[in-house]
């Protein structure tokens, strides 16, 4: 049975919440922080020390880490007790994936272990084949990838060109193509391939290293994320046991695209991870770095950068575990034990996909927010390796790319929202009405209570994404689905919203917690995050408007537009005045 208050994926949009019933860093367990504590030591201690010899590609070196962390349990957090996992939630999951994010080649290798290269076997494995495989992957004597895309494939996974075709005595598929870009491919002991059977039936492959014609290539010379390993996986005439198919014949794409919205959560928390550390090294330099006889940290032009990168990861912050604890709460309806137990698990995370993708887009854009101001602090230093902002912003390009890419997920989040509406399980089409009165009413004085003047600027926002769509809708009809430059401005104020939400209801929750230091932090982080959301927001509105409207139409669009965007930030120097001298003095991002 599903809680009326637990919202359905994409319904944030259409419905208020209490700040009391999302989950927020606050919310952590006992249990939580020591796991969080453990990992991040973990990677302080045994990983930054060798960051160099890593960055050179001395693999062996990972991959002993890598069974150092399954030593320590980090790699089992997602698997069933019944095969020797801890089966945790999917909060502290989050966790894990945040505290590892500490150097970029480390955090790759074993977000591509643990969660793509893992999640298929857990959630699509016959017992058979979790006896068989699961507890070396999670205990690391065995190291997992995942392998989906293709030289020519990359955001199109079904044009794969990887081939199966069965062997004349029945008992193996030939596998013939070559993937691409495929994180831990040198050293991976098990890959979960995609190929087409008989070049029709897209479908999933448990495949050992060791199997007669499986070659890993050369390593690619990358950008960033130097430290983990990215190859081809050459397959010509692999032999692969048929039981070792995975999930059903011809259903391969919903392994790949279900597992994915784990995946893109995951890396939220990993980018904000990241975004957390940078913004401590970058503070750190500012407290030491003199020009004109005073330490930078001391002038308003670096303060203000300071006080903008904590906002934008107390927002990542605050999205992440909103969204874990939305997952979490709906995985908590499904009955242990139904014959169809991970089919109903996974349709649970696959109503948050649009949550998902949002995560993903939203804390990748920040944490380039945060790394590229980062070397800026640094100066010409930030410019060169002897400093770890170089570092910083060559790692995390990537981010925006994996996972699927940014306009990828972007285009989904608007699509997924009209198909549901399309279904009826969303009433969009009736909100968007109540959202043109609400508009083209006379403006209202924002509330007198706690974020009253960001409450009102969400409320705003929310039906300003209402009227764009069903004018969208009504202009476009079916064709809206080709219409990439409307959707993704579409996406852009949906992101918005929800990250503008998750904030102000998370600061809300910290005001009445009683912590007085911490609220005033909080309250500084909301405000100027909502200035910004408020400028971003109405940009996409804007961008929207003349992509979908014309003459009297696009008229009043517009005029909605700068109805909606309004935001008195009274008080927005202090706030960022209050951030930046905080994380200064603590040296760390420091609402935590």
């Amino acid at each position: 049975m599903i809680s009326e208050n637990l919202l359905q994926g994409g319904e944030y949009l259409i419905r208020d919440v209490p700040a009391g019933s999302v989950f927020t860093p606050e919310d952590f367990t006992e249990e939580q922080i020591q796991l969080g504590d453990t990992t991040e030591q973990f990677v302080r201690n045994e990983v930054l020390p060798h960051v160099e010899r890593l960055e050179n590609h001395d693999f062996e070196l990972l991959v002993s880490l890598l069974r150092r962390f399954g030593e320590l349990g980090l790699l089992m957090i997602d698997a069933p007790e019944e095969y020797g996992g801890l089966e945790l939630s999917k909060t502290t999951s989050l966790v894990a994936a945040e505290r590892a994010s500490l150097y970029g080649g480390f955090s790759t290798a074993y977000a591509a272990h643990s969660g793509i290269g893992t999640l298929p076997l857990i959630y699509y494995g016959t017992k058979r084949q979790k006896e068989k495989y699961l507890g070396k992957i999670i205990t690391g004597e065995w190291l997992a990838a995942y392998c989906l895309t293709e030289p020519d494939s990359g955001s199109d996974a079904l044009s794969a060109r990887t081939l199966a075709t069965l062997s004349p005595d029945g008992k193996h598929y030939v596998l013939n193509g070559t993937k691409q870009f495929i994180t831990n491919g040198s050293f991976a002991d098990l890959f979960t391939i995609f190929a087409k059977i008989d070049r029709e039936h897209f479908t999933a492959f448990l495949v050992e290293r060791t199997f007669p014609g499986v070659t890993p290539g050369p390593e690619e010379k990358k950008l960033g994320i130097r430290g983990s390993s990215t190859t081809q996986v050459i397959l010509e005439d692999a032999l692969v046991p048929v039981e070792n198919v995975l999930g059903e014949i011809g259903k391969g794409h919903k392994i790949a695209f279900n597992v994915l919205n784990v995946g893109r959560l995951k890396l939220g928390a990993c980018v904000m991870g990241g975004a957390k550390y940078a913004i401590g090294e970058g503070v750190g330099y500012a407290n030491l770095r003199k020009q004109f006889g005073v330490t930078i940290g001391t002038f308003g032009a670096i303060r203000e950068k300071i006080a903008d990168m904590v906002a934008a990861t107390f927002a990542s912050e605050s999205v992440v575990y909103r969204v874990g604890g939305m997952v979490d709460d709906r995985l908590a309806t499904v009955p242990k034990g139904i014959p169809d137990y991970y089919g109903a698990y996974q349709r649970g995370i696959e109503e948050y996909s649009i949550e998902c993708a949002v995560a993903k887009v939203f804390c990748s854009d920040a944490l380039f927010l945060v790394v590229d101001e980062v070397v800026q602090i640094f100066g010409g230093y930030g410019y060169t390796q002897e400093y770890p902002a170089e570092r910083f912003y060559r790692d995390e390009r990537i981010n925006r790319i994996f996972e699927g890419t940014n306009e990828i997920n972007r285009m989904l989040i608007p699509g997924t929202l009209l198909r549901r509406a399309m279904k009826g399980e969303l009433p969009l089409q009736e909100e968007v009405m109540k959202a043109v009165g609400r508009l083209s009413a006379p403006p209202a004085e924002p509330p007198g209570v706690p974020f009253g003047a960001e409450k009102a600027l969400l409320r705003n926002l929310k039906d300003a994404f209402l009227v764009l769509a069903g004018a969208a809708v009504q202009r476009f009809l079916a064709k809206i689905k080709d219409e990439q430059e409307t959707l993704i401005a579409l996406a852009d104020l949906a992101i918005g919203v929800f990250a503008l939400e998750s904030t102000l209801l998370r600061a809300e929750k910290i005001a009445a917690s009683g912590n007085a230091s911490r609220a005033s932090l909080a309250e500084a982080a909301a405000r100027v995050f909502a200035f910004r959301a408020s400028e971003s927001c109405g940009t996409a509105a804007r961008r929207a408007a003349f992509y979908i409207g014309e003459g009297d139409t696009l008229k009043m669009l517009l005029s909605g537009i700068r109805r909606a965007g309004r935001y008195e930030a009274a008080g927005l120097l202090d706030a960022k005045r209050k951030l930046a001298a905080a994380t200064l003095e603590k040296e760390r991002y420091p609402i935590g």
